[in-house]
């Protein structure tokens, strides 16, 4: 396929702070932050909007003017039991609530890890989980967003690890309440992966960035801001772009070594790298 043409500069209007790029901030601290920072969009995660309960962290956010681009996250499908799944299922709903709450008509998925050996199973569990929570979701007005995580993820956070399984697994339910996130971090090792995104037009619901390091010694908590790794953000939005996603872009950027900087300091490099690496 031939390189998608060159995308034009971004501006921090099409910026989203995930909450965990910035973890040392409450919800309350981000809103403030990014309101200083001139960010119009944030991303909370589940564990933060707790922490205050739901109709104040709505509230907040609304007096604000923030927009809320995603809630993370639902999913977590897989499991040994019919109770366990049962469970799943009902705080899945709870998230739908959550996000409708806040505003948001999008619903990060991480499908979960499979509870034995059986990928199988655990992908038709994940499916089922989809199909189960899609009926509340459609009523909530909140759409699900299966992300595919990379593959080192798969013993703990999701059986669904590739772009391409990803979007079939989107396709099999109606546009628009299902789509997909694109997170760089996790598909850019993909020597398909132009095409991988051409496959997913019509169904990419969310942009995440962040940077693989040269030398990632956690990869869970050793992602790389913008531009300090070898991931081609540039090329890979303007393949998103190409798509027909033109909504915020989330930086998600979950690293200890940042965590340890200011964290004014640390939305400042954020805004910084943002416009120039994204």
């Amino acid at each position: 396929m031939n390189a998608a043409v060159t995308s034009a500069p971004l501006t921090v209007d099409r910026l989203s702070v995930n909450q965990i790029t910035i973890s040392q901030w409450t919800l309350a601290e981000l809103v403030e932050g990014c309101q200083r920072h001139g960010v119009s969009t944030i991303a909370p995660w589940r564990e933060r909007v707790a922490e205050l309960g739901v109709a104040r962290a709505a509230k907040l956010i609304g007096d604000a003017g923030l927009r809320v681009s995603s809630l993370c996250r639902g999913g977590f499908f897989c499991a040994e039991t019919d109770t366990e799944r049962r469970r799943a299922l009902e705080d899945n709903r709870r998230a739908v609530d959550e996000a409708a709450q806040l505003g948001s008509d999008c619903l990060v998925l991480v499908c979960g890890p499979p509870p034995g050996r059986d990928l199988a199973a655990a992908r038709a569990m994940i499916a089922s989980g989809i199909e189960a929570l899609l009926p509340y979701a459609i009523d909530s007005g909140v759409r699900l967003a299966i992300e595919p995580l990379h593959p080192m993820a798969i013993g703990e956070r999701s059986a669904i690890v590739s772009l391409e399984e990803a979007t079939e697994l989107a396709l099999r339910f109606d546009a628009p309440h299902v789509g997909l996130i694109v997170d760089a971090y996790h598909v850019f090792w993909d020597h398909r992966l132009q095409e991988r995104i051409a496959a997913a037009a019509g169904r990419i619901v969310g942009f995440h960035v962040s940077d693989w390091l040269r030398r990632t010694t956690d990869t869970l908590q050793g992602r790389g801001m913008m531009g300090d790794g070898i991931i081609d953000l540039r090329a890979i939005r303007g393949w998103v772009e190409d798509a027909g996603y033109r909504g915020p872009i989330e930086v998600e950027v979950i690293s200890r070594v940042l965590w340890e900087r200011h964290a004014d300091e640390l939305l400042a490099l954020v805004c910084e790298r943002f416009t120039a690496c994204v």
